[in-house]
């Protein structure tokens, strides 16, 4: 169920803009059919109550035989009328309240006229009244005479009001008002008038939605775009108010980004040149020592701290590197970087290379390579290598034969100085910065890194990088 409703705001919105839309002419139709149908019996009973006048006023002085003679006379197959001694309406009791009212207005009117009682009752159209409409097509009629025959056919497929009225002297005169046939409220001719309406309020919908969701989709792809490169250049402050003041707002965080990494760096390069003065001096003095179990302990220190110092440089420099993105081979890339690995093998079967292509800065991606690479030679012994197309995306695949990391602690290896090993030497690992430098440098080329543990054993380690072909 939740797959078919919308996904976004502007949908959702819109969704509710049309629903609100329908209900409100539904609801309009219903009033209006409502209002038609009361209004069309106030005009039926009008109808009725000034032909009843007419009628009375011309027959309540004639003798019983002329009031026959008349009433034969203007009957019609829709308009039928009787003069008896007994009442078409026999029931003294009206249907309802408003005809009640409606046979005591008669008997105030024409009492005048000698009118001492008057019934009314609403009848269904008989089959026989029920007859087909008049086509066209059958006789080369005019638009008038169509309209003639519409009106015709609707009067006789229509209810009718019959009336009975007692004259003084006992006599019941009998009539039949055809009931205005109701026309529809939607007619072939006004449903694409509805349309045309409904689709402009659509359309106007649409294009304020988007007026007032543009802001949103400003900051959406400011902030994707500046989670891919830091350096990009500012957003256009143009626009309404709205779409002004949000571009200003990533404008000013974007260069607060960048002032807090350019600091980092320049605090890293300050730190990388007050380190290297003070350990050169001591490499110097260690040399002018003779041999000893002391020296050599001093000397290996001195190397970790360099590499400490190193690491440390490099994970805050290599996010502002100043290096274009381009079109690599990706295959190449890997074989280069595998060469260098003497415990490191690349399966090369089912690969072509020209499926193979990305597009990243090529520096740092060999360097993320680099790292997964070390990091399975270094923790799992061996490293092999992999590279297939998994729809869109470049899957490079390295499996290690080590102990694999647990379930738990898979996310938490890619944190800054997390290390499963806790020491510090060289021979054991690094500082536990391989996997986090890695893992951003992939996710600044649209890519991510991914760590499993597969049931042969050992650790699987998936980099996915967008293919550029």
């Amino acid at each position: 169920m939740r797959r078919l409703l919308p996904q976004t705001l502007p949908a959702w919105v819109l969704l509710i803009v049309i629903a609100g839309l329908l209900a409100s002419q539904v609801t309009t139709l219903y009033i209006v059919a409502r209002d038609r149908a009361a209004s069309s019996d106030i005009v039926d009973y009008y109808r009725l109550n000034d032909r009843a006048f007419s009628i009375v006023q011309l027959m309540y002085s004639a003798s019983p035989e002329e009031r026959r003679r008349l009433a034969s006379g203007v009957t019609s197959s829709s308009y039928a009328m009787t003069v008896s001694d007994t009442p078409a309406v026999t029931s003294a009791i009206a249907q309802d309240d408003q005809l009640a009212e409606l046979e005591d207005i008669l008997v105030g009117r024409l009492s005048k006229f000698g009118v001492t009682e008057a019934r009314v009752r609403r009848d269904p159209a008989s089959l026989m009244d029920r007859v087909p409409r008049h086509r066209a097509e059958d006789s080369d009629v005019g638009e008038v005479e169509k309209d003639l025959l519409a009106l015709a056919a609707g009067f006789a497929r229509s209810d009718k009001l019959t009336a009975s009225i007692q004259f003084a002297d006992g006599q019941w005169l009998n009539f039949t008002e055809p009931i205005l046939p109701p026309g529809p409220v939607l007619s072939p001719d006004s449903l694409p008038l509805y349309a045309i309406m409904a689709g402009l309020v659509v359309v106007t919908c649409v294009w304020s939605l988007r007026r007032l969701t543009a802001p949103y989709r400003v900051m959406e792809r400011a902030v994707k775009r500046l989670g891919e490169d830091l350096k990009s250049p500012p957003i256009s402050e143009t626009g309404s108010r709205e779409i002004r003041t949000a571009a200003h707002a990533i404008n000013t965080m974007q260069a607060r980004l960048r002032d807090y990494v350019e600091d980092r760096e320049q605090l890293a390069a300050a730190l990388a040149h007050d380190l290297r003065t003070p350990l050169t001096r001591m490499r110097l003095r260690l040399a002018l020592l003779r041999s000893s179990k002391i020296r050599d302990d001093l000397a290996r220190d001195l190397g970790d701290i360099e590499t400490i110092a190193r690491s440390v440089i490099d994970f805050a420099t290599f996010e502002v590197a100043e290096e274009k993105a381009e079109r690599i081979d990706f295959l190449s890339l890997v074989e280069s970087v595998a060469d260098d690995f003497e415990n490191a093998t690349l399966e090369e079967e089912g690969m072509r290379p020209r499926e193979l292509i990305c597009m990243a800065r090529p520096v740092a991606l060999r360097r993320c390579v680099t790292n997964l690479v070390q990091n399975a030679v270094t923790y799992g012994k061996k490293a092999q290598i992999s590279l297939h197309r998994d729809g869109d995306a470049i899957v490079l695949a390295i499996r290690d034969e080590g102990p694999g990391i647990p379930q738990a602690k898979l996310d938490a290896v890619f944190n800054p100085f997390v290390r499963l090993e806790g020491s510090r030497s060289r021979e054991t690992g690094g500082l536990g910065l391989g996997l986090t430098i890695a893992r951003n440098i992939a996710r600044n080329a649209g890519g991510e890194i991914s760590l499993s543990n597969p049931p042969g054993g050992g650790l699987l380690t998936e980099l996915r990088l967008p293919s550029a072909v």
